[in-house]
């Protein structure tokens, strides 16, 4: 049934599942996913985050390979586990955007570290199964297209031509000539072509999942343990407990230290220029409600931020908004602050706009500003400032609040 160790997950298992498997399985692969994204925040270089993510999946989901001299039904027993479990976590996680974003991000993220770890046959062997559509060059059309160009690879290595959409990432680090829309891929890089077609495979099949979903509904043994996995992972959606002291509309001014960079930059301006867009007084508001401020001290606290207005206009444009945030108002929902994600992939600040993450949409130079005024060094600075250019925000984030 498994004869390869490594899968795309193309095809969904189709055998019988115990609840205590059911639930098992999926509990182990997520505290693998929930390993990378740790390993990805905490990892010191490439090495640390290989030996992390290989402790969790060793212990938590192991796989060996065909070479090893385990049972064959150990093997397969491996290998059904593996398979089940995506498929639980992948229904599981569709339930809403946010969780789909974190489902694909570190599925993917596993695959990268699979292939990476496997042999050259497994990796051939992995290819074919996912059908990746390769146009393999000869040596007579890689003189015919890329002419001088082609000397930017080794002779030696094998090229594919595809179109340049299916491997931005190269594209943005330079890694590939472009012709007429083209992009010219090494043999070594083709693990960039395995990614992209497995996150548009899974994004599409995530959403057929969440249509599916709510045929679910009266299934009382499945849909608990479902929607208990999606829960466990704490940076999916932010959870609020409030803070460990009092927060008033008196002392939310003086906890502005103790905010990350973003909720700062909102405050900031909120007290400079005695307003904000809706976008900031949204991410703004609810990380206020977040750490603790209840809906009185929020009035409270807007009303005397927005000072350069009426009582009436106050009370006619803004105070509904408020109240609506605290599920006071309209359809009366429990609103919960931004996750990073959400911050992150929303839409992008424009001008007189101060929402989003400072480490994705503020420029390299204003980021750098705002990390010395941190008192960061030229060495932290420069740290934060790569790790932010280089597409890890979060981990940017995480790294400034650290030092």
């Amino acid at each position: 049934r498994y004869p390869a160790r490594l899968s795309v997950y193309s095809n969904p298992p189709d055998l019988e599942v115990s609840i205590e498997e059911f639930e098992t399985f999926a509990l182990d692969r997520l505290q693998v996913l929930k390993s990378i994204e740790d390993a990805q925040l905490r990892a010191r270089g490439e090495e640390d985050m290989r030996r992390r993510v290989g402790e969790a999946l060793e212990k938590h989901l192991p796989m060996h390979t065909n070479r090893s001299k385990l049972p064959l039904r150990q093997l397969m027993a491996e290998r059904r586990k593996d398979h089940v479990s995506h498929f639980i976590l992948r229904l599981a996680f569709s339930r809403t955007e946010e969780l789909r974003g974190w489902f694909l991000r570190y599925e993917c993220a596993l695959l990268k570290h699979r292939f990476k770890e496997a042999d050259l046959a497994e990796k051939q062997e992995l290819l074919a199964l996912a059908n990746l559509r390769l146009k393999h060059l000869s040596p007579a059309e890689r003189d015919a297209k890329l002419g001088e160009a082609g000397r930017f690879y080794s002779m030696q290595e094998q090229l594919f031509e595809v179109d340049f959409e299916r491997v931005l990432d190269l594209v943005s680090r330079s890694q590939v000539v472009l012709r007429g829309g083209k992009a010219f891929v090494p043999q070594m890089e083709v693990s960039v072509l395995l990614i992209h077609e497995f996150r548009q495979t899974l994004t599409r099949a995530l959403g057929v999942c969440a249509k599916a979903l709510p045929q679910m509904g009266e299934d009382e043994r499945l849909v608990p343990v479902l929607q208990n996995l999606s829960n466990q992972t704490a940076r999916s959606e932010y959870q609020s407990t409030g803070a460990a002291g009092v927060v008033n509309a008196d002392n939310v001014d003086g906890l502005e230290d103790n905010f990350p960079l973003c909720m700062r930059h909102l405050h900031t301006q909120l007290l400079r220029e005695h307003h904000l867009r809706h976008g900031g007084r949204m991410q703004f508001g609810l990380f206020l409600k977040g750490i603790g401020l209840n809906l009185q001290e929020a009035l409270v606290y807007w009303r005397r931020a927005f000072s350069n207005m009426t009582d009436d206009q106050f009370q006619k444009g803004y105070a509904y908004n408020i109240r609506h945030n605290y599920g006071m108002e309209g359809k009366r929902a429990d609103y919960t602050p931004y996750s990073c994600h959400r911050v992150i992939m929303s839409n992008p600040p424009g001008p007189g706009d101060h929402h989003g993450c400072p480490y994705r949409h503020f420029s390299a130079e204003r980021l750098r500003t705002a990390l010395y005024k941190d008192a960061l060094s030229d060495t932290d600075v420069r740290e934060v400032s790569d790790l932010a250019k280089a597409g890890h925000y979060q981990v940017a984030c995480t790294r400034h609040l650290e030092i």
